[in-house]
């Protein structure tokens, strides 16, 4: 079996399943989860227009309620995953 290799974004895994995108190494202790609400055209591209953020805790022992930290929404997938990088440095470096 081949070792799949995930994109990165800052040296860290990015992956994308239908509208959802995962930020971070599910072994750290926190991630973020992104998901695409909307969508626009421009031109012939269409590109997410609303994106909710939430860092969330890998912890399987929490319920899901407590597993998640934050939550934003944000216009355009480049402020939602420079926000969702901030939020995932601090996070695991413990300044939240």
């Amino acid at each position: 079996m081949a070792n799949k290799e995930f994109f990165t974004y800052k040296g860290k895994p990015l992956v994308r399943c239908g509208d959802e995108l995962y930020y971070g190494s599910m072994e750290e202790r926190f991630v973020i989860r992104m998901q695409i609400k909307s969508k626009k055209t421009v031109g012939d591209l269409e590109i997410a227009d609303k994106v909710a953020i939430q860092l969330m805790c890998t912890d399987p022992d929490l319920s899901p309620r407590k597993q998640l930290i934050k939550a934003s929404e944000k216009n355009g997938l480049f402020l939602a995953i420079d926000i969702a990088d901030i939020w995932l440095e601090r996070a695991l470096s413990n300044k939240l």
